[in-house]
């Protein structure tokens, strides 16, 4: 299936069978569907030897970027389960939080995946280096500064590393 063009595309997270995100993502792009499979590359040990290897980031999620008609063509993929719904619709990511995501990965910062919804925090903005202009909120208060990313209808949140320095308060919120 041809992908339609237009403005009526949106991002949507969908839910895999257990560890069928890479190929769920290979028949995706087969049928010319648009997906995003965050990928973090990990050093795993065996008994005889030791590799690298690119593991997904949000374990049974992927992304897809289609229109509404779209939606049963890619539930009829194989080792995709469903869509994920929020308050009784299925859930839309914002093209900023896709593009946000790929930046984090693309940099070398230290973050650590966690599976909750953190409350109240200042939201802040990175005004220097390769993350500049991201935004979050700001969880602890030493050296080094934790920067809380949400992505919207998956139930995770991001953790990263920031200096205290590449941080100042944000004026309003990007989304």
């Amino acid at each position: 299936m041809k992908q339609e063009k237009g403005n009526n595309l949106k991002w949507y997270p969908v839910y895999t069978n257990p560890r069928s995100e890479k190929k769920s993502f290979e028949l995706l792009k087969m049928k010319g569907i648009e997906a995003y499979l965050p990928l973090q590359r990990q050093l795993k040990q065996w008994s005889d030897r030791r590799k690298w290897v690119e593991e997904p980031v949000l374990r049974s999620y992927l992304f897809v970027k289609i229109s509404e008609r779209e939606q049963a063509d890619v539930l009829s993929t194989r080792g995709i389960s469903r869509f994920i719904y929020f308050s009784g619709k299925i859930a839309s990511i914002p093209e900023q939080q896709i593009e946000t995501l790929k930046l984090l990965l693309a940099s070398e910062a230290d973050f650590e995946l966690v599976d909750r919804d953190f409350e109240k925090g200042e939201l802040v903005e990175i005004t220097a280096g390769i993350l500049k202009g991201l935004q979050g909120e700001l969880l602890d208060i030493y050296s080094q500064k934790r920067l809380l990313i949400r992505i919207d209808h998956t139930g995770q949140s991001i953790l990263v590393q920031v200096p205290a320095v590449f941080l100042d308060k944000a004026s309003y919120r990007v989304d």
